[in-house]
């Protein structure tokens, strides 16, 4: 019988953001939310991440590492014995499991920590594992950034495809590896015959947290570095090359459209976070009580937006419970569109869920509707493998 720790304060519950497991602990539930939401595309199992929680105590970072490390062992020996007996399948569903538990457990830990090194090390192990035995075989590629450090991605290509493919590139936020969408878009994108670049950005990847200096535009210049090395393979169909920035990589994507005009589509968040960020700031600055309306306020800094240089169709997604007002999401949208902006937005509303930032409750109902446009405009909808 399962028994719920004692230390617990408040018990678990669903509510309007998702399943908050430990609701005194919003940065504990929502990473175990996270983990939850990968299930359907096999990157973790319900019952494992169930029964895993009832062995941790909420605040107790160690106890959250030792735990999740121990499921990731696990799954990676449980996986390695699979191919032994020649059971490839089995030993990929677990090799992808255990690079999400042991990305778990490295969420906490302290950048200094030792212990991340090795963490990481496995997580990246078993995510080449994972693309050794896909088929076709994922790719580890490295290529040379905008400032000559290297970069690092993978490619998945879409099984059965034509010669030459459209491809979608994935990148994420400040805090994100590339790792982490291979537990939730690869099936998205091979089901429309779309192949898949996940890459990290300067920054991101796995090195100690906070040790890299990234310049102003090394973001978006390093996206086109790998439209670069897009257009450089055979198999690429460079005119339908999109950018999908999940998350906080949104507002990167959109900075990349803005200059990188070989990108044909993009999910991102059309400036919104830089106008919004703008508005903020020139009310400090200001120092009034700035009681302009959104329109006002979009309408003053509408020279300053990214999205007057986007040429290619915008996608912009929020849930209804996102870090941005769906009202304020709204009013600019529409904005954007009276300008004559090819955009289109999407607001993920509670009562269907995926209504979390980024869709983490349930991204497998974002990565339909997403995959789905961008398939639309790339002249891939309908497709299946």
């Amino acid at each position: 019988m399962l028994m719920v720790n004692p230390a617990r304060e408040s018990a678990p519950r669903y509510d309007r953001r998702g399943w908050m497991h430990w609701p005194d602990n919003e940065d504990y539930s929502h990473r175990f939310m996270q983990l939850l939401g990968t299930a359907q595309e096999g990157g973790s199992t319900i019952s494992e991440c169930f029964l895993t929680a009832t062995r941790i105590t909420p605040g107790d970072d160690e106890s959250w590492h030792r735990e999740w490390k121990k499921l990731a062992d696990t799954c990676k020996r449980r996986g390695d014995l699979a191919l032994q007996q020649g059971n490839t399948n089995t030993a990929k569903g677990n090799w992808l499991r255990a690079s999400n538990y042991y990305r778990t457990a490295e969420h906490f830990l302290n950048t200094d920590d030792r212990r991340r090194g090795y963490i990481l090390e496995q997580m990246q192990l078993c995510s080449h594992l994972y693309l050794s035995y896909l088929a076709p075989k994922g790719e580890i590629i490295q290529i040379p950034g905008s400032g000559g450090s290297p970069m690092h991605g993978y490619f998945l290509r879409a099984p059965g495809s034509a010669p030459q493919a459209p491809v979608v590139i994935s990148i994420g936020g400040p805090d994100h590896l590339k790792e982490e969408h291979l537990y939730k878009m690869p099936r998205h994108a091979h089901a429309r015959n779309l192949s898949l670049l996940v890459v990290d950005l300067p920054g991101q990847g796995v090195c100690p947290r906070g040790d890299s200096v990234v310049g102003p535009n090394d973001l978006e210049m390093s996206i086109s570095c790998w439209v670069d090395y897009l257009a450089s393979r055979a198999d690429v169909d460079v005119e339908r090359i999109a950018i999908f920035g999940e998350g906080l990589g949104a507002s990167f994507a959109s900075r990349a459209a803005a200059i990188d005009h070989r990108l044909r589509a993009a999910v991102c968040d059309g400036g919104i976070w830089d106008l919004h960020e703008r508005a903020f700031l020139l009310k400090r600055i200001s120092g009034r009580n700035n009681q302009e309306s959104i329109e006002d306020q979009v309408s003053k800094l509408w020279r300053y937006s990214i999205a007057k240089r986007i040429r290619c169709p915008i996608l912009v997604t929020l849930g209804e419970c996102d870090w941005l007002e769906t009202n304020y999401a709204a009013k600019f949208y529409s904005y954007l569109k009276k300008s004559g902006i090819d955009i289109s937005l999407k607001i993920f509303s509670a009562a269907e869920t995926a209504a979390s930032h980024a869709q983490i409750d349930n991204p497998t109902i974002g990565n339909e509707f997403i995959f789905d446009w961008i398939a639309a405009r790339l002249g891939t909808n309908g497709a299946t493998t």
